[in-house]
């Protein structure tokens, strides 16, 4: 299954960003310290390509520790790039995202050359939530659902520091299949756009290889952390299904519910702190699905039918 998901207000994100990132000083791109690689938009990075970028990896507090060491480390040795961890809801480390500002654009700053920062992330990330911190009231509206910024808002952080905010944005098409599986996952696209069910899957198939006792003690399926890892995905769902009584008529396992059940466990935290991706993995996963993706689009392009030469 491909994971697609870019509605048409996300058309005209891309447009503001365009015109927007003209005048701007540093890219603030908010990601989910739960999927870091997943929740790095390629077209903003495109978009913005040459500008001071600081990566504020969110929701830091439901991750995996040793994992989100890595990816600050990973990007921090970008050039032009920062990287700090960050919970949006935490008011000091918020503030610091104003000294990083400064210091990827130390000749910013004061009336006459105020900062300018274009914010932007994937929707659902938590970046209505880090302004309204921010700002010390609410000034963006906030949601658990993928898509409650519609529009761009500038807002005053003080007299020489303006902050440009974005609606969550995807991008048109997502080639690593991985990473579609990971942001349904987290509750950045659409219900409409993936199968609870499907996605339930894959993400026990993560969880279970690095979380195994995790799992065990969220679900009390009474199984060794070797038997989790060899258990195939199927079967952990239906035993998840049947502890948690989540059955259908006739003591069948409800798939559906068990799935949803599984899901709303991972953006809850209830499974505990995990993250689905390492560099390493993320990379991998990157290569192989730019790998297939230039091989659909050799073939498409061979399926053309060849032009007739004019006479």
């Amino acid at each position: 299954m491909s994971i697609q998901w870019f509605p048409g207000h996300m058309h005209l994100t891309r447009k503001a960003i365009t015109e927007r990132v003209k005048e701007i000083d540093v890219v603030i791109e908010m990601l989910d310290a739960r999927l870091p690689g997943s929740s790095a938009n390629p077209l903003l990075a495109e978009l913005t390509a040459g500008r001071p970028t600081l990566k504020v990896v969110n929701k830091q507090d439901m991750a995996d520790p040793a994992r989100t060491a890595l990816w600050l480390d990973y990007y921090n040795a970008q050039p032009l790039t920062r990287a700090i961890p960050l919970d949006a809801g935490d008011t000091a480390p918020a503030r610091a995202i104003v000294a990083a500002c400064h210091g990827l654009a130390p000749l910013r700053g004061g009336m006459v050359k105020p900062m300018r920062v274009l914010i932007c992330g994937i929707p659902n990330v938590g970046k209505s939530t880090l302004i309204n911190t921010l700002k010390g009231r609410r000034a963006a509206k906030t949601g658990d659902e993928a898509g409650v910024t519609r529009t761009e808002a500038r807002i005053s952080l003080a007299d020489d520091f303006y902050l440009y905010d974005t609606p969550g944005m995807l991008w048109p098409r997502i080639v690593v299949p991985e990473t579609g599986f990971n942001l349904a996952a987290s509750g950045a696209v659409g219900r409409n756009a993936y199968d609870d069910q499907e996605v339930a899957l894959e993400l026990l198939d993560k969880l279970k290889l690095a979380y195994a006792p995790e799992l065990e003690a969220r679900y009390k399926l009474g199984l060794s952390v070797d038997q989790i890892i060899m258990a195939k995905d199927e079967d952990l769902l239906e035993a998840i299904g049947r502890k948690r009584s989540a059955l259908a008529t006739g003591g069948r396992v409800d798939w559906q519910k068990t799935a949803e059940l599984v899901i709303a466990d991972f953006r809850s935290n209830a499974i505990g702190r995990a993250t689905l991706e390492t560099p390493e993995v993320f990379l991998g996963w990157l290569k192989a699905g730019q790998s297939a993706d230039a091989e659909r689009q050799s073939r498409k392009q061979a399926r053309k039918p060849a032009k007739r030469r004019k006479r």
